[in-house]
């Protein structure tokens, strides 16, 4: 089975090399023309819509349910019982529930994943993969996943994978905030930031932001995430959605939405993520240096 790629941006761009390295990336599609001739993009990759749509198994990695809805009025036009359709956007659980049934009304199956390892992870195949659906399709396409993963878990059945990693981006957004916060003060009491940085990493409150974000985008002074400002606003407002549809009380996540509020009022929305870090002052309310 090889696999066509539809969406060419930060994290597909990443995820059809890395097919097409394997010989399983049947063809790769975007609707931007900019996107389609991506520099990032290994010569002899098929651009090829017609041939992305009749792949036996056809990912996703467009921004929402919004864009694959759109898609799938030209897929499903075309018979192809047995289809594997792998949704890797960060979506709504129950608006992925809607386009699983709406696949399996045409003869296709449906697979919904959260990625983490950010467009690096992409770039290198090293992903993490939280994927719901089907036990029997997600073993038909191991191997496609595989080329684009180091860890690929079974989380559930449809919509699991997307609330896993709606629960996912709640611990990863937040944490970096709390970092933000914490090294703020530190260095507003006089202390190096790469010092608090290397502190922090040999103790018990090291996690993925403090050992990777902050020594290559931030200390850096790359600010080189390659995730904005609005896709993590974007996250948390769904994040938000799914407590409040559980009645789970979540005021970490409240609050950290509300940040990323503030700095998409700013003008900040298209800004790297890792730039709310010199930004946090503004973000809190809090006077700058």
């Amino acid at each position: 089975m090889r696999a066509a790629v539809i969406g060419l941006g930060q994290m597909g761009r990443g995820i059809a090399a890395n097919l097409h390295r394997a010989g399983l990336l049947a063809a790769a599609w975007d609707v931007s023309e900019t996107a389609r001739d991506s520099p990032g993009l290994p010569a002899g990759i098929s651009l090829n819509a017609d041939t992305a749509w009749a792949a036996e198994a056809v990912i996703f990695v467009v921004p929402s349910s919004r864009e694959i809805k759109t898609c799938l009025d030209t897929l499903l036009a075309q018979k192809k019982d047995g289809q594997i359709l792998i949704d890797l956007t960060t979506s709504s659980p129950e608006d992925t529930l809607v386009l699983a049934r709406r696949a399996a009304s045409h003869g296709r199956i449906y697979l919904d994943g959260g990625m983490s390892g950010g467009a690096m992870g992409a770039d290198s195949g090293h992903l993490t993969l939280m994927m719901g659906g089907p036990e029997t399709a997600l073993e038909r396409v191991h191997h496609v996943l595989e080329a684009i993963a180091r860890h690929v878990f079974r989380v559930g059945d449809s919509g699991a994978g997307h609330t896993m990693k709606l629960v996912h981006n709640m611990v990863c957004h937040t944490n970096f905030l709390a970092l933000a916060e914490a090294c703020r003060i530190a260095e507003r009491a006089g202390l190096a930031l790469p010092t608090v940085i290397d502190v922090i990493n040999a103790g018990n409150a090291r996690s993925y932001v403090s050992e990777h974000r902050f020594p290559n985008h931030v200390l850096s002074g790359l600010f080189d995430g390659r995730s904005t400002v609005s896709n993590l606003t974007k996250d948390l407002g769904m994040a938000e959605a799914l407590a409040d549809q559980l009645e789970q009380d979540a005021p970490y996540t409240r609050l950290t939405a509300s940040l990323l509020q503030r700095a998409m009022q700013t003008g900040h929305g298209e800004d790297d993520f890792t730039r709310l870090y010199p930004m946090y002052e503004a973000l809190a309310g809090t006077p700058g240096e």
